[in-house]
């Protein structure tokens, strides 16, 4: 090989500009965050802590799905509770901070979803409401 020198240091240039983001933050991808929780109290939820943190999204969709395009509005109850589906009717029930419980950990993951593109929150409902 004829440029060797110049092979060799363009990959270890290359390789230390791709793993910047890594190395640069000593692998700590910041603080988690604490979502608050319900302010009444509830420990339960439609589905186990863990479950709804790595699947709340799937849920969400499925119940989009069962309702709008199946006309499915049956309740789910759990543990004697019933719930609606969907986020205003289940979940907004009790966390019902938008920016203290689903923002926190939305912009912790960078994620943008799309649920605020149709539904408000409980605290944009009642301004809506008094106007």
């Amino acid at each position: 090989m004829y440029n060797k020198g110049l092979i060799v240091s363009g990959l270890v240039i290359f390789v230390l500009l791709v793993t910047f983001p890594i190395w640069f933050n000593g692998l700590d991808a910041g603080p988690l965050p604490k979502p608050e929780l319900p302010p009444n109290g509830t420990k339960e939820c439609v589905a186990p802590a863990a479950e709804m943190r790595a699947k709340h999204m799937q849920l969400l969709n499925e119940w989009r799905d069962d309702v709008i395009r199946n006309s499915n509005r049956e309740k789910i109850v759990v543990a004697g509770v019933e719930y609606g589906k969907g986020l205003q009717l289940a979940c907004m029930e009790c966390h019902s901070n938008k920016e203290k419980f689903c923002d926190s950990c939305h912009d912790y993951a960078a994620v943008q979803p799309t649920c605020w593109e149709c539904h408000i929150t409980p605290t944009e409902a009642a301004k809506k409401e008094a106007q």
